[in-house]
């Protein structure tokens, strides 16, 4: 009866595992597709990038679900509820990751309306940087990796400084050509979406930290993002 209990508990811990596995790659497509549309101009194929958020919402929903059970009928304890408590952190991070990419594909609609801005070149370079730390951050997870999620944690700062470096050259288009303000201002949201989505990698890193060594990671993030400046 004990095996059984533990084979049955080690499944539904996978299952989690796999849900968030789904919720990942899911979220790191729609940036992609965000990006992708956005460069093309495609306002169409970016209303089906902002209608697949509700697939991410549904994963969610059933993580949620399947922690609640857990908690309910298992009552885990030390490492166990550590693994449990971390799918439902690193499940909302992937759930808001999901939302900034909509919000993404979203403004770009918008500025299908307008013409083409020049300031808007150093977004894809800025969401590429963004999903490769989303990426590192979930395979860490996956492999409970605490170093490799250490070195995205430490990676954030390479997305403030690229994010703050494209907010300054928008402002400048801006003062440049007052005709511009109106299309700069849904890159800076746009740009400001994607420098989030990197902070929810970084949860997700220090969240798998949490769940390797039972304790929050040591010293506070190293932030370059001067824009409040």
């Amino acid at each position: 009866m004990n095996d059984h209990i533990v084979k049955s508990y080690d499944s539904e811990l996978k299952r989690l595992d796999g849900e968030i596995k789904r919720m990942g790659e899911i979220a790191t497509a729609q940036l992609d597709a965000a990006v992708d549309v956005f460069q093309r101009r495609d306002s169409q194929a970016a209303m089906r990038v902002v209608a697949n958020d509700e697939a991410i919402d549904a994963l969610e929903h059933e993580v949620s679900h399947d922690v609640l059970r857990l908690l309910a009928l298992r009552q885990p304890m030390a490492r166990d509820l550590r693994e449990v408590y971390a799918a439902l952190r690193i499940s909302a991070d992937i759930e808001r990751i999901g939302d900034y990419a909509a919000n993404v594909a979203k403004r770009s609609i918008v500025l299908n309306q307008t013409t083409p801005v020049s300031a808007g070149r150093g977004l894809p370079a800025l969401a590429h940087l963004a999903n490769t730390l989303v990426r590192e951050a979930l395979a860490a997870y996956t492999h409970r990796d605490a170093e490799r999620a250490m070195a995205v944690r430490s990676r954030d700062a390479e997305l403030d400084a690229q994010y703050t470096g494209l907010f300054r050259e928008l402002l400048t288009y801006m003062a440049e050509d007052p005709r511009q303000i109106t299309a700069c201002t849904h890159l800076l949201f746009m740009a400001k979406n994607i420098e989030r989505i990197g902070d929810h990698a970084t949860n997700i890193a220090e969240n798998t930290w949490f769940l390797v060594h039972g304790e929050q990671p040591e010293g506070e993030r190293e932030k370059r993002d001067l824009t409040s400046q």
